[in-house]
């Protein structure tokens, strides 16, 4: 593990009693601030097990930070640090926008889970393209996506995809399409088969000449199976280059906390299970003909060997960090290269579906 996430993991474990009495969006907040002024990253944890290779891109290892984390694209020059492979920031809309009244964030520490009614709470694209721009110039030594979403009072929701993909699309390693967060009305049903058709022409469309980058879709947990098989139909028809596997759940599975009936999107480990299945779910719909990124409740290196070998090529971790520490994403490549060797594959990649 790099010195960076082990020292990180140290600090975390003695302020974690502070940072768990404040507030979770201001420990966030505090969180951001404390890590913006590290020095960027030059180089990524690696091996030749972990290396894999997806849309035409090189993750120096399947461990990526899942957006939400880094919204506004402040400190992704430091999270190779702890040991990511790939760095997803966002959601970022057209306009800047305050998102959802405070509270808007609760742990739920008997249950290892997040509840979030965030709201898509950024500072706008414009904004963010400014540093995303300067991370480019220095080098950033990890792929870079780009999660994009629609603003919530805006009229017409597809133009704002089409608005993110030509603003972002030229800076980004590939681009996620968010149609999945249960905290902007109305947004879950661009999930339906022709809003889904319309809206990836949009952003087709909208995709800069000479700039054309991979598309990933991002996909809520609560789907039927009708559902999976009509995303499936489209991003194969739409020749989509991941789909992501899955946002918070808005069901809520029996729960320990005081803040269990809280409204939003319930993340960490209760989602485990479900979020596993709909892998299982979208590579047997697919028959493994569409590329899955897995997210939702991992925390350790055997969950994401259970969603690789289910049929996930890259997995992506958020909330477990929070009970965890910041050199989680280390632990988990590391624990993914022996687990890889321990049942014999030369590489972690040669695992993906093999269940």
């Amino acid at each position: 593990m790099s010195l960076f996430a082990s020292a990180a993991d140290v600090a975390y474990a003695l302020v974690r009693p502070i940072v768990h009495a404040t507030d979770g969006e201001a420990a966030h907040n505090l969180t951001l601030s404390a890590l913006q002024p590290l020095p960027r990253a030059r180089s990524a944890l690696t091996s030749p097990v972990l290396a894999t290779e997806l849309a035409g891109l090189h993750f120096p290892n399947p461990v990526g930070l899942a957006p939400g984390f880094d919204k506004d694209a402040r400190v992704a020059h430091a999270m190779p640090h702890f040991g990511f492979g790939f760095v997803e920031v966002g959601t970022l809309t057209p306009l800047p926008q305050d998102g959802n009244p405070r509270p808007r964030l609760f742990r739920l520490v008997e249950d290892g889970a997040v509840i979030n009614r965030l709201g898509f709470n950024n500072g706008g694209q414009a904004a963010a393209a400014e540093r995303i721009i300067c991370l480019r110039r220095h080098g950033l030594p990890v792929p870079l996506g780009i999660n994009i979403g629609a603003n919530k009072d805006s009229a017409d929701r597809i133009a704002d995809y089409a608005k993110g993909t030509a603003a972002m699309a030229p800076l980004a390693d590939y681009l996620t399409v968010n149609i999945s967060s249960p905290n902007t009305p109305g947004l879950r049903a661009l999930q339906d088969k022709g809003s889904l058709e319309a809206l990836l022409d949009g952003v087709a469309a909208a995709q800069p000449a000479g700039a054309i980058k991979p598309v990933f879709l991002k996909v809520a947990p609560d789907l039927e199976p009708a559902d999976i098989d009509d995303i499936v139909a489209v991003a194969i028809d739409k020749g989509l280059a991941a789909v992501i596997v899955s946002n918070t759940t808005i069901t809520r599975p029996p729960l320990a906390s005081r803040h269990a009936a809280e409204a939003g999107g319930l993340s960490g480990a209760p989602l485990a299970d479900l979020a596993l299945q709909r892998v299982r779910d979208f590579r047997a719909a697919s028959g493994g003909q569409v590329p899955l990124v897995a997210a939702g409740g991992i925390a350790t290196a055997a969950q994401a060997w259970d969603r690789i070998r289910a049929g996930a090529s890259l997995i992506q971790i958020y909330s477990a960090m929070v009970y965890a520490g910041p050199g989680l994403a280390a632990r988990i490549a590391h624990g993914l290269e022996k687990l890889a060797i321990r049942d014999g594959f030369t590489r972690v990649a040669d695992a993906v579906g093999t269940e």
